[in-house]
């Protein structure tokens, strides 16, 4: 049989690259500007952490900052691979982000360590929350949230962990 004859041969003509449902679209920008505000909100408490294990904190935090970041910018690549834009504009992601706020000034290691982990877990919740539509409409998409909660929950642990058990 000659690949003239081959019956299962597409032709160029039928091939369509998949595109994002909007609602896909839109749970993957939800996903975007939870990990773009968490990427900041790391950052902020990098700076401002204080206190007796001041540099452990301050190392484990730049992690999570580069964790965030890298992961912002898996789902915005993602997006634009399906054919959406992705907004990380700083008035979109204070308009639409579902992270508290982070406050202002200095904090002790101890805040710090409960602060940033609500914000994990808030980032880590959005994920959750959207991860079976998104794994009904396209399930490699899913397979990168799988990967980001993953890495995210373990950052969660290691912050945690520098806390010191009350007795």
């Amino acid at each position: 049989m000659t690949s003239t004859q081959n019956s299962s041969r597409r032709r160029s003509e039928d091939l369509r690259p998949f595109v994002a449902p909007s609602e896909l679209a839109d749970n993957l920008q939800a996903v975007l500007v939870d990990l773009v505000e968490l990427h900041l909100q790391a950052k902020q408490a990098h700076w401002n952490v204080i206190g007796p294990g001041f540099r452990s904190m301050h190392l484990s935090l730049d992690e999570l900052v580069d964790t965030a970041r890298e992961a912002s910018d898996t789902i915005a690549e993602r997006m634009r691979a399906l054919q959406t834009v992705p907004d990380g504009r700083s008035d979109t992601v204070t308009a639409t982000t579902s992270l508290p706020a982070y406050p202002s000034g200095t904090r002790q290691k101890a805040e710090t360590v409960e602060l940033v982990t609500a914000r994990i877990t808030a980032a880590v919740g959005t994920m959750r929350g959207v991860h079976d539509r998104v794994d009904a409409a396209d399930p490699a998409t899913s397979d990168l949230l799988h990967a980001i909660i993953d890495d995210l929950e373990k950052r969660a642990w290691m912050i945690a962990a520098e806390q010191s058990p009350t007795p």
